[in-house]
């Protein structure tokens, strides 16, 4: 039995589908009020017969922040992919991401001991390595620094990182990925996948930022894989290729063929964005767009080579833009 936690966010969703593809019985969690819509959307994309596949998930409902019910679902259980966690960058949420996204890994690690299962996979991020030099490649060597570079949810990765290390060195199985950016076809007015939506709406403005993405398809490849192969103890940087965010909706754009963004939004100009719907959202009660802490990131240039992943196993990521591709094809489909 495979258990899985974040089963309805991005990741998991397609996770697990890919799982279910692969004939093997899924366990998943989920809260009481979780949206399903996701991963039936997921699941209704990849397979034949999507009712009869969603059917054939087990699911448990619970929390990851209450381990006693961790450990009653982590019975009969081999293999454990951690992927649930708060991601924001809201200010107002920075107390239930750190509860959440390093308490619930903690109960999580404990639980995974305490059944004694023979694989843990954690899905982590890029935002929890340490930040390089400006200009210099960030490796999975790179020492955490800290510093006001990193946003509060990179702090909440990292703290859970370091539980995960704690059971590794306690005599658990695990693997870590930290994943760039990760685009693929979700919910399309939050997360990544609001991108191509706010590209579609007619995006003015963009950053010369670089940043790491990745396809959600081959994240998912590449967490079954390391655990098949069992590469316990140790850490990997998924990410397909470095670009730029101009580069990045200029594809989408074209793909979806609707003008580009043309205007360059410089430090200052993101400076009063970010204020500008701070006030909204205290008016009007809608999400911020650009928060505060965005709106430092869009101007960083990172690059995050998967070198390691690469060497220990030869996985090879799809082309980009091929992903860009296929992802904007889904949601012209799903909004024509």
């Amino acid at each position: 039995m495979i258990f899985v936690t974040g089963a309805t966010g991005l990741v998991g969703s397609h996770l697990v589908s890919r799982l279910l593809k692969n004939n093997v019985k899924v366990r998943a969690l989920r809260r009481p009020d979780s949206d399903l819509g996701l991963l039936q959307k997921v699941i209704s994309r990849d397979h034949v017969h999507p009712d009869q596949m969603f059917d054939e998930i087990e699911w448990v409902t619970g929390n990851i922040l209450d381990y006693y019910s961790l450990e009653a679902a982590l019975e009969k259980v081999h293999t454990v992919y951690h992927c649930a966690a708060i991601v924001s960058f809201e200010g107002t949420d920075k107390s239930k991401m750190l509860e959440n996204n390093i308490l619930g890994t903690a109960n999580m690690v404990n639980a995974a001991l305490h059944q004694g299962v023979e694989a843990f996979c954690y899905v982590s991020s890029i935002a929890a390595l340490g930040r390089a030099t400006v200009g210099m490649k960030v490796t999975e060597k790179t020492m955490w620094k800290n510093s006001d570079r990193n946003t509060v949810y990179a702090q909440s990765k990292h703290e859970a990182e370091k539980e995960v290390w704690r059971g590794i060195a306690e005599g658990l199985p695990a693997v870590i990925v930290n994943p760039s950016i990760v685009l693929g076809a979700g919910n399309w007015t939050n997360g990544s996948a609001a991108i191509i939506h706010t590209v579609n709406n007619g995006l003015k403005f963009y950053t010369k930022g670089i940043n790491g993405f990745v396809d959600v398809k081959d994240l998912t490849k590449v967490m079954i894989l390391l655990v098949q192969k069992k590469l316990f103890g140790e850490r990997f940087i998924v990410s397909a290729a470095d670009v730029s965010y101009q580069q990045l909706f200029e594809w989408i754009a074209a793909w979806l063929k609707v003008e580009g963004p043309k205007i360059y939004a410089n430090r200052v100009m993101s400076k009063i964005a970010w204020r500008w719907f701070a006030l909204r959202k205290l008016l009007s009660g809608k999400q911020a767009l650009i928060t505060r802490e965005t709106a430092k990131t869009a101007h960083s240039k990172n690059y995050y080579p998967a070198d390691k992943l690469i060497s220990h196993t030869g996985f090879n990521f799809k082309p980009l833009q091929q992903s860009i591709n296929e992802i904007t094809a889904i949601y012209r489909d799903e909004n024509s």
